[in-house]
């Protein structure tokens, strides 16, 4: 009875949202995802008899990614929600990459597959009932429920006993995560620890550092992050004229309005902007990094790491990219999303944006970092995964 109630609210909700979504679907950020989701355009169902990996957006893409090339690329089947989720998918399962449908949708789209395996929070229940429905073994892997929705999530937990009443294996970041996954009715929860500090991206290429002085990387910085940064920054080229920072913001729609705010900037104490699209290097005093993928890559050649996503209450972002280089990392207060993450990181420093800038003048005093997880944390799911082919 609840599977059909869900099914036609979910419809509902999609029939009365469509002309909204066929209007939003002429915006750049959505030209391709919105059509795929709602609409099915170009968005054929996948191959069956695979394992079918779905991730959310960019970042969940790249941290599964090790998992995925543990598998038979003929096994390969991926969904992604966001665009630049999908971007990386491509490339993981070639052929066999596809937005994810809205939920009524999947009940005419989806195949038989031997396995669904979902990334950390994309809990969506006809997800996980239709492909349970039609013979997949279903798991959730990197789990959490952070201290900010855990409210949230209690208030709900009538919805969520009947979701994970579909998930046949769940897989936790800590000890913390499985007490309260349980508590919503998970079941078979194993605590794993956290697949982004065992799985972590490498570099694709070497970057050209620049000759000389500090080389600072601005990362994965979101609106109202990015004047703070550049603030510090001005206060350790006062010390160190030579430094340079490359700035890379989180979202690809926002490199325009960032590239504004550089070049005001950078006109305003004399210093040269660029973007790194058109220089293919770092010389200038400001580059804007304006490609994706190219993250991990500047934080190898990088000196230290300004890390955004916490100096405005967003939630934080992974460190442990960045740690794996052992350069020394900044970041703000606001990292509610990934505090077991910054808690499995030796060195890191939290501090407000106030208080950026005499932090980041004396690099003397700068202290390294380290992950303090070792091991293979992918190797269990691995194992239950084959278990199910």
């Amino acid at each position: 009875m609840f599977l059909c109630c869900y099914t036609l609210l979910s419809t509902a909700v999609w029939l009365l949202a469509l002309p909204f979504l066929a209007l939003l679907s002429f915006r750049s950020k959505y030209r391709r995802s919105l059509p795929a989701r709602f609409f099915l355009w170009r968005n054929p169902p996948l191959k069956r008899g695979g394992l079918w990996f779905h991730v959310c957006s960019f970042g969940e893409a790249r941290a599964v990614a090790p998992l995925v090339e543990r598998f038979d690329p003929a096994l390969r089947r991926m969904t992604a929600t966001t665009q630049t989720g999908y971007g990386v998918i491509e490339d993981l399962a070639p052929g066999q990459s596809r937005y994810l449908p809205f939920e009524p949708l999947l009940w005419l789209w989806a195949r038989p597959q031997k396995a669904l395996i979902v990334m950390e929070a994309e809990l969506w229940y006809l997800l996980f009932a239709v492909a349970g429905r039609r013979g997949a073994a279903t798991f959730l892997i990197n789990a959490r429920l952070s201290d900010r929705s855990w409210p949230r999530y209690r208030r709900f937990a009538w919805f969520y006993r009947r979701l994970f009443a579909q998930i046949d294996y769940v897989f936790a970041q800590s000890e913390k995560d499985r007490s309260r996954l349980e508590e919503l009715g998970a079941r078979s929860v194993t605590v794993t620890g956290n697949l982004k500090l065992g799985a972590v991206a490498h570099p694709d290429r070497k970057l050209p550092k620049p000759a000389r002085g500090l080389l600072i990387c601005a990362a994965s910085t979101h609106e109202g992050e990015e004047a703070p940064i550049l603030e510090a920054f001005r206060a350790l080229k006062e010390y160190h004229p030579d430094a340079r920072m490359v700035l890379v913001p989180r979202h690809p729609e926002r490199f325009e309005r960032v590239w504004r705010m550089m070049q005001s900037f950078a006109r305003l104490q004399g210093w040269e902007a660029a973007r790194f699209s058109e220089t293919e290097n770092l010389e200038a005093d400001l580059t804007l990094m304006d490609r994706m993928g190219e993250l991990v890559n500047c934080y190898a050649i990088s000196d230290a790491v300004v890390l955004g996503g916490a100096f405005e209450s967003i939630g934080g972002h992974n460190a442990a990219e960045a740690a794996q280089f052992g350069i020394p990392i900044f970041s703000g207060p606001h990292f509610f999303n990934q505090r077991d993450l910054f808690e499995g990181i030796e060195g890191i420093e939290i501090v407000d944006e106030k208080n950026l800038a005499e932090k980041l003048r004396y690099p003397g005093l700068w202290q390294p970092t380290r992950l303090k997880t070792a091991g293979d944390p992918l190797q269990r799911i691995e194992k239950e995964i084959r278990n199910v082919l």
